[in-house]
């Protein structure tokens, strides 16, 4: 399947079932998901809409290598933007746990989308 495709369709599993799971876990969709990572409604949105963007991206070599790369490079801005504006200016929590969960997740990401060469495309 190739490592940009199984990355892609992992993490864009994960943020799809963690935004859907925060709706249904904690009443309007807001508070702190697993006691840690402060969430609201449109980050949970948010998430979902991520997933399903790495799920789509992971249906073929060239779309995973692109999605994985985008996302990826979005997770690090959000991470850098939480030390900047932790509350995100009122409309989504990026400051606490969320920083480092979104530089970790989008480091691991734009490193997948960047290892991926052409010649792993020939043979995918």
């Amino acid at each position: 399947m190739g490592l940009a495709r199984t990355v892609a369709a992992v993490f864009g599993a994960v943020y799809l079932l963690v935004g859907i799971i925060a709706f249904v876990l904690l009443p309007g969709g807001e508070g702190d998901l697993l006691g840690i990572f402060p969430v609201n409604a449109l980050h949970n949105i948010v998430h979902i809409l991520l997933g399903v963007i790495l799920l789509y991206g992971s249906m073929s070599y060239a779309a995973a290598v692109q999605t994985t790369r985008g996302v990826g490079a979005l997770l690090i801005v959000l991470g850098i933007l939480g030390f900047i504006i932790p509350d995100g200016l009122d409309l989504v929590p990026l400051g606490g746990n969320d920083i480092w969960l979104h530089l970790a997740t989008g480091a691991i990401l734009l490193a997948t989308g960047f290892m991926a060469t052409d010649d792993t495309a020939a043979t995918v």
